[in-house]
Parts: structure tokens; C-alpha cells; sequence
């Protein structure tokens, strides 16, 4: 089953899904800069386009299509888009 995820007026949009027992979401990020916070750790990979996260206390780092970042659990980050980008998240 799918879910539709929302965040910052529709500017962040995923679908969720679970496969094989994991939960994973594909979204969108228009662009802009955003905050999240992890309930678990999670991976995020950049399918198109390019993201610069900001793992908190550390410094923005550049993200380009094909590479990914892992977030600890109970974690803010920050992600910023310069351009709509594309995203893989796996929930591990």
C-alpha cells in the first residue's frame, strides 16, 4: 500500500512503501532549504538532481545524483535544494 507524504506546503512530497519487511519513501524536493527530524536512521540517496545536507552540529555538504548520506536516529538535519531534485530515503 501506498502513502502520500506532504511537507512545507508541498514543497517536500514522498510515497511511501514498504518492501521485503523495509520501509522506504521516493519523493520530490522543490527548490528551498528544510528541517527534518529522524525518528529512526535513515539513508537517503539522490536519484536526480543534487541536495546539500547539513547533519547536525557538521557543515553543508554537496550531494550530486548517485550519492547518498546516512541521518543516526532521533536526528535534525537540514537539506537544501537549489533546483527540484529527486530522492531515495530507506528507513534502516
Amino acid at each position: 500500500m501506498l502513502k502520500h507524504n506532504s511537507y512545507f506546503d508541498g514543497k517536500v512530497q514522498s510515497l511511501g512503501y514498504e518492501r521485503h519487511g523495509r520501509k522506504q519513501t521516493v519523493g520530490v524536493i522543490v527548490p528551498g532549504e528544510f528541517q527534518f527530524t529522524t525518528d529512526g536512521a535513515e539513508r537517503m540517496t539522490v536519484v536526480n538532481g543534487e541536495l546539500q545536507a547539513r547533519i547536525a552540529p557538521g557543515a553543508w555538504v554537496v550531494y550530486p545524483a548517485g550519492t547518498s548520506f546516512e541521518v543516526p536516529a532521533k536526528t535534525t538535519f537540514g537539506v537544501k535544494a537549489s533546483a527540484p531534485s529527486a530522492y531515495w530515503c530507506e528507513f534502516i
